[in-house]
């Protein structure tokens, strides 16, 4: 791969990461509720998920998701599903959030493992990444050199964005978390959280197999 190759690379991954999705959405969340331990724990679960997919693209097992229909409706039905289950979940989150007065909202009984499987999951479910992967990554590999080095390190460098767009979006996040001292603007966090995870779940289910 020749550096002008690799540079153009760089620039489309870093405006593809940065854009709003699923994980940046659950890093703002995590980061204005749980703080940054949290963020972070999430984040290393989502390049987990996306590693993992990066692997099934080497596999070419994303290309048999992207040739069957069938196949790739049940990932995207996952995905959605499983953010729609993240949107009610805060919605829920309304009532515990007034049920102590006075106390910013937090997530309580929650490991830290829960937090990395959930930032696995919302990555391995997402269709968008499986899209990138198998439609973009080929565009950048250069065939007459060795493709699973320049493999490593695209996947490399996508999960060092990931990771520092996610932090840094939970970092800003939690600046700004004295905005939730008060319970009625935690009761509108909630909501504003909540409708935009089942927004976004919706809308991966109008995400096309281009094949």
């Amino acid at each position: 791969m020749s550096g002008d190759i690799l540079w153009m690379y760089v620039f489309v991954s870093f405006f593809y990461i940065i854009s709003p999705g699923p994980a940046i959405f659950l890093a703002i969340y995590n980061g204005a509720v749980n703080g940054s331990k949290v963020v972070m724990v999430s984040a290393l679960g989502n390049i987990l998920g996306l590693m993992l997919l990066s692997i099934l693209s080497v596999s070419g097992l994303s290309a048999v998701l992207l040739a069957s229909s069938v196949l790739f409706g049940i990932v995207k039905f996952i995905g959605a599903s499983y953010l729609i289950y993240l949107g009610i979940r805060q919605f829920c989150s309304v009532k515990k959030a007034t049920s102590k007065k006075g106390e910013r909202a937090k997530d309580v009984n929650r490991s830290l493992f829960s937090y990395f499987k959930e930032g696995l999951l919302v990555a391995a479910t997402n269709p968008k990444p499986i899209l990138f992967f198998a439609a973009l990554f080929p565009q950048f590999l250069d065939t007459k050199l060795p493709i699973a080095p320049q493999f490593m390190l695209m996947t490399f460098i996508f999960m060092l964005f990931s990771f520092l767009s996610l932090s840094s979006y939970g970092y800003l996040a939690q600046k700004f978390k004295g905005l939730l001292s008060s319970i009625n603007n935690v009761k509108w966090f909630h909501r504003i959280s909540g409708s935009l995870f089942v927004g976004m779940g919706a809308s991966i289910l109008y995400i096309k197999n281009e094949s």
